[in-house]
């Protein structure tokens, strides 16, 4: 079977063995309240969801025997997707460049511009491309990535991801908002 390009950007979850598709003899049952009903065979588990109006969806299949909980299929596919893409949302790497002969001015514009990344939550992917001459000159340049950082923490607490390094065509630093440190300035 041919996928058609322009499908394979969506990334399905795995989804998980429902009703007739659970093959294990016995299942540890858990209802939709999340009370525990303990180990019981597979087909009177089928039965008290049925009963329920309910579908059996088996949460983990890691312990013998497999969590089961009895629950609406459909909401509980929504959540896990619902829960994905909160996990993917949050962590995106925005970018900021910096040129080699920036001016103060504009090196202020660009930590504001970094600080609202931060505080979003987002980590932020710092670098500085040189071009030509300006690769001999590579202090100069560390010198202004690392007083683009002090203006940075001068404004927010922030953690360095991945230490300043010369990249392929310049320097790149990665860096995020350090949470810890902003409670810790609070108390």
């Amino acid at each position: 079977m041919r996928v058609h390009p322009r499908h394979l950007h969506k990334k399905l979850i795995k989804k998980p063995l429902v009703n007739n598709q659970i093959r294990a003899p016995n299942v540890r049952l858990v209802d939709s309240d999340g009370k525990q009903l303990g180990i019981v065979p597979l087909e009177k588990a089928l039965q008290v969801a049925k009963e329920r109006s309910l579908d059996l969806v088996q949460i983990t299949e890691k312990v013998d025997p497999p969590v089961c909980k009895i629950i609406d299929y459909g909401k509980y596919l929504y959540r896990l997707q619902k829960k994905e893409k909160k996990v993917k949302k949050s962590t995106e790497i925005k970018g900021i460049r910096l040129r080699f002969n920036i001016s103060s001015h504009d090196l202020e514009t660009r930590a504001n511009q970094a600080e609202k990344f931060l505080e979003k939550g987002d980590l932020v992917k710092v670098e500085m491309l040189l071009r030509g001459r300006e690769r001999g000159l590579q202090n100069f340049a560390r010198e202004k990535m690392n007083q683009f950082i002090e203006v940075l923490r001068n404004r927010i607490p922030i953690k360095v991801e991945r230490e300043l390094r010369g990249g392929g065509r310049g320097l790149i630093m990665i860096i995020s908002s350090d949470k810890k440190q902003e409670t810790e300035d609070k108390k």
